[in-house]
């Protein structure tokens, strides 16, 4: 999987590549040159939407952790070590598995720490969803560009049922049971030792049967969507070419529909470029300029995550050698 990972996220670097040098290295250059510095003013940007991630999920596992040993900061540090971990050539589900590895160094009941992480899956499909009808919808009454936009929307009947029946099955479902029953076949009987498929399909029930914490932090978390809007509003305007808020969200929703429909391909390189520049052309924004807040949004990530991801490691050198201590 790994491998598949890599080869793809060099095929979506070379997609950036060429998309650069087809649109001319000078002129997206000479745009990101434009802006200069100024740019740098989106990696702070980037810790609202990350707040209120953090705000969704800490509302998730309060009634598991009374006493908030994973405290606030801690959980935000958490969440960016989580999207810093998509920038690496890895499976998506990836800041997944590490962000329920961190969770766990402060609570003890790590089936529900993995019941809140799965919630969050569901709720982000469920917002992913919304969010992109929203944008889809502003992008037809912006534009009247109905022909442009047939296939997202064909796209988004389509999916309709996958958040209802996921939804559905965490709920009132044994999914989590039947795994581990499947996986006991296959894989033999020392499964058990570090899964419960019953004790996980009792706590998704749990996290279902507090309705109004999860649709507040369904709601935290669409409220991160729409702040995120605000980095492309800011670097279309630092770029030279401003737009109104509702244009950038157009923008944004759709994008990242795009990006997250083929979710193998890692920090969605070249999907992101390509959705940019598609979408860009749709409301009046020269492919240049659609490249050049492409590549402004890959700086951010890159200047924002590897301080993130230099933590973590640090943060996992320090558990190894506590570790070796109480060992010793």
């Amino acid at each position: 999987m790994k491998r598949w990972a890599i080869l793809l996220a060099l095929i979506g670097l070379a997609l950036v590549t060429a998309l650069v040098i087809r649109e001319g290295i000078g002129d997206v250059a000479g745009i990101l040159r434009q802006a200069g510095w100024a740019l740098l003013l989106l990696v702070p940007l980037r810790t609202l939407p990350l707040a209120c991630d953090t705000m969704a999920w800490r509302g998730l596992l309060k009634p598991i952790d009374p006493q908030r040993r994973a405290s606030w900061p801690f959980l935000f540090w958490v969440c960016a070590v989580r999207e810093s971990v998509g920038l690496l050539p890895m499976t998506n589900i990836a800041g997944d598995v590490v962000g329920i590895r961190l969770a766990r160094t402060r609570i003890a009941n790590g089936t529900a720490v993995v019941a809140s992480v799965i919630s969050e899956v569901f709720m982000t499909i469920c917002n992913q969803y919304l969010f992109a009808a929203l944008g889809i919808c502003l992008l037809i009454l912006t534009t009247g560009a109905l022909e442009q936009t047939r296939t997202m929307l064909l796209g988004l009947i389509i999916a309709l049922p996958i958040p209802i029946l996921f939804g559905l099955t965490l709920r009132f479902g044994s999914m989590f049971r039947r795994i581990e029953t499947f996986l006991m076949k296959t894989i033999g009987p020392e499964l058990s030792t570090w899964v419960n498929g019953e004790s996980l399909d009792a706590e998704m029930r749990a996290i279902f049967n507090r309705t109004w914490r999860l649709l507040r932090a369904m709601g935290w978390q669409l409220s991160g969507y729409a702040l995120g809007t605000l980095e492309t509003w800011l670097a279309l305007k630092l770029l030279g070419h401003p737009v109104d808020f509702s244009t950038a969200l157009a923008l944004e929703a759709t994008v990242m529909f795009i990006r997250h429909i083929i979710v193998i391909v890692p920090a969605g390189l070249g999907l992101q470029e390509a959705g940019l520049m598609m979408i860009g052309t749709v409301l009046g924004l020269p492919p240049d300029v659609s490249l050049s807040l492409s590549l402004a949004k890959r700086l951010r990530e890159v200047v924002f995550c590897t301080p993130v991801l230099l933590s973590w490691q640090w943060f996992e050198v320090q558990q190894l050698r506590e570790k070796s201590a109480e060992a010793t």
